[in-house]
């Protein structure tokens, strides 16, 4: 019977099978494929091979580590990681022993890179997870390392055997939830429950020294009290997602009016610059753990899709995600006061009437 034309491509299709021999022949076969459930017994020692960079990819990845510290709460996790930011995310997690940080671009930095990869190596682990369906490098690494078990998602992008492999469910987008669903379906377990939310684990003092530096921002601004709570504004994205001052201006003025007893503070992106020309107070740090410290002190987060969207959600604060270009089901904020805001061809004053009936911000209480 002839293969359906119109769906077949035999370029890829002779592509893969070459690339999954190569797979074979380099790696070898790394533990035999199961249809069995991965035991939730005897597993301690866990590496999860994570190699995006970005500061939302990066923090994204944080849910499956509260799901591993449920799941095996005697374990031991590694991470291997291209993130510069991984100490700041990843190592506040009680679970988490050791971060493998390979460097942005291996090529470059290949002592390094080896390097990193020799330590990585030395050491057996129970449980090894690509947690990333799409990248390659991600399932490479995996393959280097001494694991008894395998996890990772099964799709046309990943190559090499594992032991066990998950179908990338069709229906479920979200970059925060995925690897969380790879876990539970490896394990039997129920994947509708309720999803862990990105988490930075911030610590009491962490928490009051972010209020008192909003404190001061908002005295060095001559606003003396907090009033009903502080919005935080974060006027900065990348491309196409940046929606410009004039935009956020006609936004904060629709604000303003509905909510006269709030503060605005405006969080400064990395330049340093503000994007609201100065007119509000603001805070501004390189640190990426004081920038969420002074997050969690917020009555409400507002800002587009960007990596201190995600920031926002990490701190735990209600956060407002302004979604106008990109995939909200893939990036959209998650979890209890967390919202995706559809903003897609809609004018400045219509977004801020959407996010001042929100229930997280009409009815913050009264503070100081």
């Amino acid at each position: 019977m002839l293969k359906n034309t119109r769906y077949y491509d035999p370029i890829n299709d002779l592509r893969r099978k070459v690339a999954r021999r190569l797979m074979r022949m380099v790696f070898g076969s790394h533990g035999q494929p199961t249809s069995e459930p991965l035991p939730g017994k005897g597993i301690y020692r866990i590496l999860v091979c994570h190699v995006s960079h970005s500061l939302g990819n990066t923090l994204l990845l944080t849910p499956l580590l509260s799901e591993l510290e449920k799941v095996f709460p005697a374990a031991e996790i590694d991470i291997l990681t291209r993130s510069p930011i991984a100490d700041d995310v990843y190592g506040h997690f009680f679970s988490v022993q050791r971060i493998f940080r390979l460097p942005a671009h291996g090529v470059g930095h290949p002592f390094q890179f080896f390097g990193t990869l020799r330590r990585m190596r030395k050491i057996r682990y129970d449980l090894a997870i690509d947690a990333d369906p799409l990248s390659q490098t991600g399932r490479l690494l995996m393959l280097l390392s001494n694991s008894t078990y395998t996890l990772g998602f099964s799709s046309p992008k990943k190559h090499g055997e594992i032991t066990h492999a998950v179908p990338l469910p069709e229906k479920l987008e979200s970059k925060g939830r995925r690897p969380v669903y790879l876990l539970r379906s490896a394990m039997g377990r129920d994947a509708a429950a309720d999803y862990p939310v990105p988490d930075i684990r911030l610590g009491a003092e962490e928490r009051e020294q972010g209020r008192s530096a909003l404190t001061r921002s908002l005295a060095a601004g001559g606003i003396s009290s907090p009033g009903r709570g502080i919005i935080g504004i974060f006027a900065n994205a990348t491309g196409p997602k940046l929606l410009g001052e004039a935009w956020w201006m006609r936004f904060i003025q629709v604000l303003e009016a509905q909510y006269p007893e709030h503060r605005i503070v405006e969080i400064l992106p990395a330049s340093g610059q503000s994007m609201l020309s100065s007119r509000y107070p603001g805070y501004y740090s390189s640190d990426l753990r004081k920038i969420a410290s002074v997050l969690s002190g917020l009555a409400v987060y507002i800002s587009a899709d960007c990596g201190i969207m995600h920031l926002a959600c990490a701190s735990d604060v209600p956060t407002m995600g302004i979604f106008t270009v990109t995939n909200a089901g893939e990036w959209g904020p998650y979890g209890p006061g967390r919202h995706v805001i559809a903003a897609h061809r809609k004018e400045p004053e219509e977004v801020a009437r959407m996010i001042a009936d929100m229930p997280e911000l009409a009815g913050h209480p009264q503070v100081g």
